[in-house]
């Protein structure tokens, strides 16, 4: 008995492979949908957040800094921010920690490079806070992953 695979044969193969991988890419297509919309459901992004992300974009923030592991990944991840200025405890002064931050750059340390001063209004810096509060509040599913120091 000769065991070769037929023309039949490799092409029934190649048929239910195609069909099969294109479930799973719809099944996964539509969790991934699924997913962002129970995301944008629970965690809406406001005007001024909205305005704070124009800001980001408008000032290249991107160029240095990294938000949800995307961009330059020369100066720090910014999705955190706010926890890390201790926005849950304390959200006024978190803001005002961030705004003194903004404000106080460049900081002339001679052995780093330095933020540039963007001279943004009191009404930018709280929109670019509030787009930076909201980013803390998305729940990236611990993205990105945090290098062991």
């Amino acid at each position: 008995m000769a065991e070769r695979l037929t023309k039949a044969a490799a092409r029934n193969i190649f048929y239910g492979g195609t069909v099969f991988f294109f479930v799973i890419f719809v099944a996964l297509v539509t969790n991934s949908y699924h997913q962002a919309r129970v995301m944008e459901v629970t965690n809406p992004i406001s005007a001024s957040a909205a305005r704070g992300k124009q800001i980001f974009e408008r000032h290249a923030c991107f160029d240095c800094h990294t938000l949800f592991g995307e961009g330059a990944r020369f100066a720090p991840e910014l999705g955190k921010v706010w926890i890390k200025y201790g926005g849950q405890t304390d959200p006024a002064g978190a803001s005002d920690g961030l705004k003194a931050w903004f404000q106080a750059q460049p900081t002339g340390i001679d052995d780093r490079h330095q933020m540039p001063q963007f001279n943004l209004s009191d009404h930018d810096l709280n929109d670019l806070i509030a787009f930076l509060r909201w980013t803390s509040a998305v729940d990236t599913q611990n993205w990105p992953p945090h290098s062991p120091k």
